[in-house]
């Protein structure tokens, strides 16, 4: 058996890569080094354009192809607005979305990513362009309506995954998603080394989309309290709140989440309280390091991050570590053995 084969899957031939492992479009930390970084060690790198404006982003998107000359993908939080009663079909975006997707379609990006809302607005202009369109979802009636959109990857993200997630755990959705889909299924929450990807697959997905352990990188844009705060913490470390954004955010648990226990009548809705609470905040903590002063998106996965690594390095050692899952745990087992028996 060639085990390099298995990892090799169909999604990396169509999108030109070599490794099934995918880096998260992370609001504030996910810009050109990172995104180069990942895609120059044969994962796909993501640029998170959240949190930029237009300029910004074709800036980013230019020093990326400064760093690297493998393909990238631009995440983009689809903000809608509300549409005219006679037109009800019709998407609508926010004019900042608007103008981010406009400049990622003029730069030619091939990969376009749905971190947050709803992307059907721009499948038929991505698909004539020959631009792949991902969506994360967090069940599977969403992953339902996203393929009848016409996306082309669904990300399944369980409940433990860091920033905007779902209710159900990432066990569970991803073989039901795997199911009720036809199209190719990343696996995200709670992975964050190369027995993730081993399950991942079992489980029905043709790899990973990991966000924590590239944020525990030299390449992520984020103060270095935040990246050691990361390691610090356990799998008990993080919280679920509306404080940051208005809709539920896995957070480091720190005087920031905790001031808003007992206060959540008082959040607006997204993206209100992003743009009044979320951005401002965010900043003081992710890169001043102020890290009790605002919102640290992280997921579960923080207990098995244990060390600040080169992102290159960390996709190289997810795929040593499946490597070896697979030949330790599947092709060779090799269990402890039980004890002898005491009974008389």
């Amino acid at each position: 058996m060639d085990v390099k084969s298995i990892f090799h899957t169909p999604i990396c031939a169509r999108l030109g890569i070599d490794y099934p492992v995918f880096q998260a479009g992370m609001g504030f930390v996910a810009k050109a080094e990172l995104a180069a970084a990942v895609s120059n060690a044969g994962g796909l790198g993501c640029i998170g354009s959240g949190t930029m404006g237009s300029h910004e982003l074709r800036e980013q998107i230019r020093k990326t192809r400064g760093l690297t000359d493998k393909p990238f993908a631009v995440d983009i939080l689809f903000a809608e607005i509300k549409a005219d009663k006679t037109d009800k079909d019709v998407v609508r975006y926010a004019d900042n979305v608007q103008r981010l997707i406009e400049i990622t379609f003029e730069e030619k990006i091939p990969v376009i990513v749905s971190g947050l809302g709803n992307p059907a607005g721009i499948i038929p202009q991505a698909h004539k362009q020959g631009v792949v369109v991902m969506s994360l979802c967090g069940n599977v009636r969403q992953a339902r309506k996203l393929e009848a959109s016409g996306i082309d990857v669904i990300i399944a993200q369980g409940h433990e995954a860091g920033g905007h997630t779902g209710r159900i755990g990432t066990l569970t959705l991803v073989p039901q998603i795997a199911d009720a889909v036809n199209v190719p299924v990343l696996a995200a929450g709670g992975i964050a080394d190369g027995r993730g990807l081993l399950a991942a697959i079992a489980l029905g997905a043709q790899g990973i989309w990991m966000g924590s352990r590239f944020i525990a990188t030299g390449e992520a844009t984020a103060h270095a309290n935040y990246k050691n705060r990361i390691i610090e913490i356990d799998e008990e470390g993080t919280t679920i709140t509306r404080c940051h954004s208005g809709k539920p955010c896995r957070l480091i648990r720190n005087k920031f989440t905790d001031s808003w226990v007992g206060r959540e009548s008082e959040i607006q809705p997204f993206p209100l309280q992003m743009a009044k609470v979320g951005f401002v905040l965010a900043e003081k903590a992710r890169y001043e390091g102020k890290i009790d002063d605002g919102g640290l998106a992280c997921g579960q996965s923080a207990g098995l991050i244990r060390s600040i690594k080169p992102a290159g390095q960390v996709v190289r050692d997810v795929m040593a570590e499946a490597e070896a899952a697979l030949d330790r745990r599947i092709l060779h087992p090799a269990w402890p053995s039980a004890p002898a028996s005491t009974a008389a």
